[in-house]
């Protein structure tokens, strides 16, 4: 009798192991699931041509302008009124779809008017854009009474914006030091305001600067930058497109501290 148990027991427990092994196997090797299809990974996006990046900015418009007296310094089709600076290394320039490109320079590229700007009390505003790197895209050098100075525009690796120099500090520490991120391909209206006490500047509807010039030294950083005297546009070893140059006289007093 012991022996039939026995026997009983051991069929049993095989069956067992037997029923186990096969739920396994379901869970191993589903009967109903297809055959998975491995994907090659999706391609890196590259980034656009600076041609077509340039197409589009040309057909995007121009917002207007808040005042009168505007005076348009950029025919929009030549340099006239303007001269391609001598800089060591300096990139290719052209005007193309009405804009004015500059191409990126080892270090500097840029250009300067060939008339007589206002000293003082006057406001300059133009449409300018990062086509390639990532430094400044705008370096507009203006006159203040004798001296002159530079409003940088995405400097120091490409967010700094302030004045170079004030009591011999840079653009990039001294009290109008900004930080702002700017984007490759994307237009920002720049606008300056130069008066008897004050320096002023905005980019797109930001006051970046506001600077009380009474007992401060204006000057401009030492270098090649001087080049762009007495009033210039330039870059520093990047790409950048310019239009809608403008510039009108004032005769309203200086806007109040902020």
């Amino acid at each position: 009798m012991n022996a039939v148990r026995l026997w009983m027991r051991t069929v049993f427990s095989a069956a067992l192991l037997l029923t186990a092994g096969c739920a396994m196997d379901r869970y191993k090797h589903p009967a109903t699931s297809p055959p998975r299809e491995v994907l090659p990974p999706p391609a890196p996006s590259s980034p656009p041509r600076e041609s077509d990046l340039l197409a589009r900015a040309a057909a995007q418009p121009s917002p207007p302008l808040e005042g009168e007296g505007w005076e348009s310094l950029f025919d929009g089709r030549t340099l006239r009124g303007w001269r391609v600076i001598d800089f060591v290394g300096g990139g290719k320039v052209e005007v193309t779809r009405g804009l004015i490109v500059l191409g990126a320079g080892d270090p500097f590229t840029g250009i300067v008017y060939t008339n007589n700007p206002p000293r003082l009390n006057y406001e300059i505003a133009l449409d300018a854009m990062r086509v390639s790197g990532s430094d400044f895209f705008c370096g507009l050098t203006f006159p203040v009474r004798e001296s002159h100075c530079s409003l940088i525009i995405g400097g120091w690796g490409g967010t700094v914006v302030g004045l170079s120099s004030v009591d011999g500090m840079d653009a990039s520490e001294n009290e109008t030091t900004q930080f702002i991120d700017f984007q490759t391909g994307r237009w920002y209206r720049i606008r300056l305001r130069v008066t008897e006490h004050k320096i002023e500047a905005w980019v797109e509807q930001k006051k970046v600067v506001n600077l009380t010039t009474t007992g401060r030294r204006i000057s401009l950083r030492f270098g090649d930058i001087e080049k762009c005297v007495p009033l210039g546009l330039s870059s520093w070893m990047t790409g950048a497109a310019l239009r809608e140059i403008k510039l009108r006289r004032l005769t309203t007093p200086d806007s109040p501290p902020e």
